[in-house]
């Protein structure tokens, strides 16, 4: 973080067609308003241009998105697949999103 004493940090940071893009990794998804919050905040205060969850695939993370996730997509509208076909193409994502990998 850019802020003197402040202790935390990011999973990830890239600079990708000129924006600094930032990645928080869970492993399992627990409280999804308390990741959310920190995830923003983070954002926020590294002033990021966009932000990546990355999320484990697991059969609990995948059952917990499914039941969740548009609750998650308006600060997370993209998904996997727009996220990396962007990466792929040395683009960066146009808005943030959730990758699960």
């Amino acid at each position: 973080m850019p802020i003197p004493g402040d202790p935390r940090g990011l999973d990830g940071l890239a600079l990708v067609a000129g924006r600094r893009i930032g990645a928080e990794a869970e492993t399992r998804l627990g409280d999804l308003q308390a990741i959310d919050r920190r995830a923003q905040l983070k954002k926020r205060d590294a002033g990021l241009d966009c932000l990546i969850l990355l999320v484990a695939d697991t059969e609990f993370n995948r059952r917990v998105l499914q039941q969740h996730r548009e609750a998650l997509r308006g600060n997370y509208p993209l998904d996997t697949k727009e996220i990396l076909a962007a990466l792929g193409h040395g683009d960066a994502p146009s808005d943030d999103g959730i990758i699960v990998l």
